[in-house]
């Protein structure tokens, strides 16, 4: 098999590419595959099938070129790579076929995308001929380097040493028979029975394993993207052909229908039999309608699914039927670690699953505490941002954090307001059984001075600049916002802009939310948005976000930097540019002692952020600011508050 491979390459490096001279080119094709190689070979999950491929080259069974193209290349031969144009042949016969299908795992795997492949043989005669052989004439000279606006290389020595050490004492039918294995696993796991159904990626399939050797409890620390939810259908799917009862707990009224339509659309083979709680469904509150649906049955599928706040209530927590037969799942499962939300921990349950990509409570130990005891421990390993980034899960990306400055007035504001903090702090301190951390008036202080953070005026001169600066028509951009008077003045300034556009997308706005995402996921442009945007709800097709909003919890910037790395057809890359507020002046000693200083814990979290990214120099200025506040940006600052209690 000969393959001829086109290479993504980013912006810079193609522009790099037309500019430089020979040498340049091919050292930046080599650091791109040297880069991919070793991705491929030091993943874990894909250890049977890279080492396959290296005997499969090391054997000379399949021969591979790398082909750059210049942007002179004519039409027929940019679609010979778009298209993925391929040909079978022997002495007398030739087969070719041309399509869409991308060779990865969304586009050959049985849960993959929809594609179709045009074939046309060379038997037929008319069209069909003139076709593959035009495709078989075109290979042949793009394969001897005799296209002018496309150079072809061998793979480099380094990535052929490599394959073969990786070869060396391997039989590849051997890694054939574990990857049939890896994939066995994968079917007996799935939600969906259906031909052509989804499976679980091996991540999700070790971490229901792992749940199950638990007894079946843990929490699934997943990054956001990595199909928590699928894994959970999973999970469901298993305890339903048991007979367990489900409850599901959503954070909120926009997750219950949407969970309701992804078990529906997982499970359709089963007549499963809903009750949906809370956002005005009442039925619940009917006598013996709630118990019915919990109660344990050998003939019926029921799943509840139930708002959190509405699950919490005494009332809910009277009517359901407690025992060994139920199966609890917990979406975005921090948020039950409120007091008010830990009173349905008193309800019994046979299997347990929270899902969160963040489950600590920050600055609460003991409402994680809380939710560990009823849920149990955390399966191991977590799957991280890193994790899912290395496993193709979610998207490489570039990060650009912009470190700005308080307003005079605004710092005045922030000193005289730490100063408050301190001084009730060290009141409270002095109090017997009383943690300061508990206190409402400190609570209210930290709200204030974490709006001056939020609402920083140079913020919106920052977005103008960025926007002029690197908004291209036809991208899809979201900018994050803290509140509707942050966003008004955003799409004020971005409107004020010629040849800009942008759009709002908030639970309050006026008008169809559905079909500003629909119109937005069709046009692109900017869609300047607010907090709805954290849980639940994806526009994956994004591949440009902008961070405004500041938190006093460390999970909205975890959350936001993940959602927007989402897969996407077409999207290779995520670009994300962040307002980080620094103060002038931090008091260390007194936010090391009572853990308040939001600025530090967000600072070590962007630095680790763009030590992820594609471009490691993004975090040297950031590194800078940490080492004069005397912080450790080696470690991930654990710092934060929670939002509800």
């Amino acid at each position: 098999m000969r393959i001829i491979c086109s290479p993504f390459l980013t912006e810079e490096d193609q522009k790099a590419i037309e500019e430089g001279q020979e040498s340049k080119r091919e050292e930046i094709l080599k650091e791109s595959l040297q880069k991919e190689f070793e991705s491929l070979f030091n993943n874990e999950h894909l250890s049977a099938p890279s080492r396959a491929l290296a005997c499969l080259i090391s054997m000379g069974v399949i021969d591979i070129k790398i082909a750059v193209g210049k942007s002179t290349m004519s039409s027929d031969i940019k679609r010979l790579f778009h298209d993925k144009v391929g040909i079978f042949y022997d002495s007398e016969s030739i087969v070719g076929f041309r399509g869409s299908i991308n060779e990865t795992f969304k586009g050959l795997s049985d849960d993959g995308n929809i594609e179709s492949i045009d074939v046309f043989p060379n038997w037929v005669g008319g069209r069909d001929q003139e076709r593959v052989l035009l495709a078989s004439s075109h290979f042949e000279d793009l394969w001897e380097n005799k296209i002018s606006d496309v150079s072809l290389y061998e793979l480099p020595e380094e990535i052929c040493s490599q394959v073969k050490q990786r070869a060396k004492t391997a039989d590849w039918e051997v890694f054939i028979d574990e990857v049939s294995v890896s994939i066995n696993r994968a079917k007996k796991w799935a939600a969906e029975k259906k031909k052509g159904g989804r499976i679980p990626k091996p991540h999700q399939c070790d971490a229901l394993d792992a749940w199950v050797k638990q007894g079946h409890r843990g929490i699934f620390e997943h990054a956001t993207g990595s199909g928590k939810t699928y894994s959970a259908l999973c999970a469901i799917r298993k305890s339903l052909e048991e007979h367990k009862s489900v409850i599901v707990l959503v954070p909120s009224t926009d997750l219950l229908k949407q969970w309701e339509n992804e078990i529906k659309d997982a499970l359709s083979d089963l007549q499963i039999q809903f009750l949906p709680c809370g956002d005005n469904n009442n039925e619940w509150k009917r006598e013996d309608v709630l118990n019915l649906w919990t109660r344990k049955h050998d003939d019926f599928y029921m799943v509840t699914l139930a708002v959190m706040d509405t699950a919490s209530s005494s009332d809910f927590i009277s009517r359901v039927v407690s025992g060994e037969h139920l199966f609890v799942v917990a979406d975005e499962v921090h948020r039950m670690g409120s007091p008010a939300r830990r009173r349905f921990f008193s309800i019994e349950a046979g299997y347990r699953l929270g899902l969160s990509a963040t489950p600590r409570r920050y600055g609460d130990p003991v409402g994680t505490q809380a939710i560990i005891d009823y849920f149990g421990p955390i399966v191991q390993p977590p799957f991280t941002l890193y994790d899912a980034i290395r496993a193709d899960v979610l998207t490489p990306y570039f990060y650009k954090p912009y470190p700005v400055e308080l307003s005079q007035n605004e710092q005045k504001s922030w000193d005289e307001l730490t100063q408050e903090i301190k001084k009730r702090y060290a009141i409270v301190s002095q109090l017997k059984d009383k943690n300061a951390m508990d206190d409402s008036r400190i609570q209210t202080l930290l709200i204030a001075r974490s709006r001056i953070l939020k609402k920083a005026e140079s913020k919106i001169t920052l977005v103008k600049e960025i926007i002029k600066n690197h908004y291209q028509k036809g991208q899809k951009w979201i900018i994050y916002c803290e509140d509707t008077t942050q966003l008004n003045s955003v799409l004020t300034a971005l409107n004020s802009l010629p040849e800009i556009h942008a759009i709002e997308y908030h639970s309050a706005m006026a008008g169809d939310r559905e079909q500003t995402l629909k119109f937005f996921n069709k046009i692109g442009g900017i869609l300047v948005s607010i907090k709805c945007l954290d849980e639940g709800v994806d526009i994956p097709s994004t591949s440009h976000a902008l961070i405004l909003a500041s938190s006093k919890n460390p999970r909205e910037f975890i959350q936001r930097r993940g959602r927007i790395l989402r897969k996407s057809h077409g999207k290779n890359y995520s670009r994300l540019y962040d307002a980080i507020v620094i103060p002038k002046k931090v008091d260390l000693e007194d936010s090391q002692n009572i853990r308040l200083n939001i600025v530090e814990a967000e600072l070590c979290r962007a630095i680790q952020f763009g030590e992820w990214s594609e471009d490691k120099t993004c975090v040297t200025k950031l590194k800078a600011i940490a080492i004069n506040f005397g912080l450790n940006y080696n470690t991930i600052n654990e710092g934060g508050l929670e939002d509800e209690y």
